[in-house]
């Protein structure tokens, strides 16, 4: 039996007399790594393919994008996704409440990636001024990165208010902090008066 291709594919060669069933059988197993496999969703994906080699390539419905990249685990790398809209909860601290523009998140790049959204403000419209930290809320435990993320967020600059960004950080595991754990929304600012709201607005990778 020779083989042809970059794919290394089993034909019969020369005078060999193709034994037809084993040969149509050969051809279609060194084919089948190499096809694009269509699946509903992605539990349909885990159903079908955990145990397929790496390389396997699968497409959703949705046009979701996936190569498995271990022939032991079932791993994959996501090549795309749509996105999947502002579906996940943060939980606001008592006393808080979302502002005028609503409060979401979302996972994206196979839940790597985590995304925010929103204003946060106090219930009773007093200013959010602390001279360290103050805790806003908390996101999913499932959107807890590995270790410390922060990233500016921007603020409202009304009154005495000079500085229009402070600073936003999850909190990882192992966090010793007096203001929260793991998961918790912390806002540092240490502009004067402190600011009527704050804009989460940001993402963050959990890898």
């Amino acid at each position: 039996m020779a083989t042809i291709g970059y794919a290394n594919l089993p034909v019969p060669a020369g005078g060999q007399a193709p034994a037809v069933p084993a040969d149509f059988a050969a051809f279609a197993e060194a084919i089948d790594p190499h096809l694009r496999h269509s699946v509903t969703d992605l539990a349909d994906r885990t159903n079908r393919f955990s145990k397929a080699p790496a390389h396997t390539l699968v497409t959703a419905n949705n046009g979701s994008m996936w190569l498995k990249i271990s022939n032991t685990t079932d791993t994959w790398a996501t090549i795309w996704e749509p996105a999947p809209g502002w579906d996940r909860t943060i939980t606001l601290a008592p006393g808080l409440q979302a502002g005028n523009t609503s409060v979401g998140l979302m996972r994206l790049e196979g839940g790597r990636r985590v995304e925010l959204k929103g204003r946060i403000e106090r219930v009773d419209g007093t200013n959010l001024a602390d001279p360290f930290a103050i805790n806003l809320g908390s996101v999913p435990q499932d959107c807890i990165p590995p270790g410390l993320r922060t990233w500016p967020g921007t603020c409202s600059l009304t009154g005495e208010t000079t500085d229009a960004v402070g600073r936003l950080e999850i909190l990882a595991p192992g966090t010793s902090s007096a203001y929260g754990v793991a998961g918790d929304i912390l806002w540092s600012y240490q502009g004067v008066g402190g600011t009527p709201w704050v804009d989460i607005s940001g993402y963050y990778w959990r890898v």
